[in-house]
């Protein structure tokens, strides 16, 4: 998931840098569970049960009923799972969304790494569908239908979130193919439209095999361009989400060695990976015009963090003035907002301060999740690995 960066250890000063121009947003984190084997992301389907579902890197998912943990694990796919190191990995169990009917047909889809057997490629990453069970609580393994395998390069870089648009229509993000600099072709797998690394893709898996182009994805006529790709140069898109409100697409996308972004994705767009890193050309060699690609809504560099986190929009009941803030994190602990300046419409960064540590929490930031109220909620873990059970929920509020 490029959280953790070649297992670089940066002695960063983030919590007494003086870029943040706007005021701090004071929130309190509750603690909602604990005891979590690297959690890497929480959901919830809109079936009225407002449970929380947490995904473990190594294939577990788990759910959250009324604040209390169900020992039986909703679903296990360890066994289908590429090997995880023990030490560093962004292989594993790294997505999960729930149909929009899910109260009616039970179904569900996982992204997660698997072995292959293809030549040069470390391993592939597969999308699947799966089915609950009889008991609400537990689904049924052997129902996976695999929707798509994706080729795989490098163990890295793999992307992995995955979210159902108001259109109904799935939406994937997927990494560069990894290594380090999109070493991939001429100008890289975000610049390839003949491949889907580097991309966020659409599709629709209402069908019962593999998967449809919907007839208004940007290139669906085209002969030369992969028909599923809905926007491109993306290095690594770790967690992205849908404004309620706005349904405007919200990515947090990993950089490589100075800069992190967040960007509005939109249909057709080019977000200049790796030709563009933020707002900075990468790749001078080639064209990195800064006017042919889109530039990202906010960017921060490695003074006040190391890899981005994609956050979401509030727009629960519960805290009325939090409404329209994207919240948003590092995966070094540190949290901070973007709210839109009404009169420039500029997205404008500050800093998070919570109870625990001003602008900070203790532990690394994986990801962050919403529930069926839209409340937001913060997955993390505090010491390092994909199998330390360090992980703790949070939900964020007043």
């Amino acid at each position: 998931m490029n959280n953790f960066k070649h297992l670089r250890i940066l002695f960063l000063c983030i919590f007494c840098s003086t870029a943040q121009a706007q005021s701090p947003l004071r929130l309190k984190l509750t603690e909602v569970a604990r005891g979590y084997t690297s959690p890497i992301g929480i959901c919830s389907p809109s079936d009225g049960t407002h449970r929380l579902f947490v995904m473990e890197q190594g294939g577990n998912v788990k759910i959250i009923n009324n604040g209390q943990k169900i020992a039986i694990p909703f679903l296990n796919i360890s066994s289908l799972l590429d090997g995880l190191n023990v030490a560093y990995s962004e292989k594993g169990l790294l997505g999960m969304a729930f149909h929009p009917n899910y109260k009616n047909n039970g179904l569900f889809y996982l992204y997660y790494s698997a072995k292959t057997t293809q030549s040069g490629m470390d391993h592939e990453s597969r999308v699947s569908e799966f089915k609950v069970s009889s008991d609400p609580n537990i689904a049924d393994i052997k129902s996976e239908r695999i929707v798509l395998i994706i080729p795989q390069p490098e163990s890295n870089h793999n992307g992995g979130q995955m979210a159902f648009g108001h259109d109904g229509y799935l939406y994937i993000g997927l990494g560069d193919g990894g290594g380090g600099g999109d070493q991939h072709g001429i100008n890289g797998n975000g610049q390839d439209l003949n491949t889907l690394l580097g991309k966020i893709i659409r599709i629709d898996v209402n069908t019962t095999t593999g998967y449809k182009i919907p007839t208004d994805n940007p290139y669906v006529n085209s002969k030369t361009i992969q028909p599923e790709i809905w926007a491109s140069g993306l290095r690594n898109p770790w967690r992205f989400s849908f404004d309620r409100a706005t349904q405007k697409l919200f990515c947090g996308d990993v950089g490589q060695n100075k800069y992190e972004e967040i960007n509005i994705i939109e249909k057709g767009k080019n977000y200049g990976w790796r030709l563009m890193e933020g707002n900075h050309c990468f790749d001078p060699t080639n064209d990195c015009n800064p006017s042919k690609y889109v530039a990202p809504i906010a960017e921060y560099d490695h003074d006040e963090g190391i890899s981005v986190i994609g956050g979401f929009v509030y727009r629960g009941l519960e805290f009325p003035s939090l409404h329209g803030y994207y919240i948003f994190g590092d995966w070094q602990g540190v949290l901070w907002y973007l709210h839109q300046n009404e009169k420039t419409k500029a997205w404008e960064r500050g800093p998070i301060f919570t109870e625990k540590e001003n602008n900070a929490i203790s532990g690394k930031i994986n990801s962050f999740g919403e529930d069926e109220k839209g409340n937001i909620y913060i997955v993390t873990q505090k010491l390092f690995g994909p199998k330390s059970p360090t992980g703790i929920i949070y939900k964020i509020g007043y």
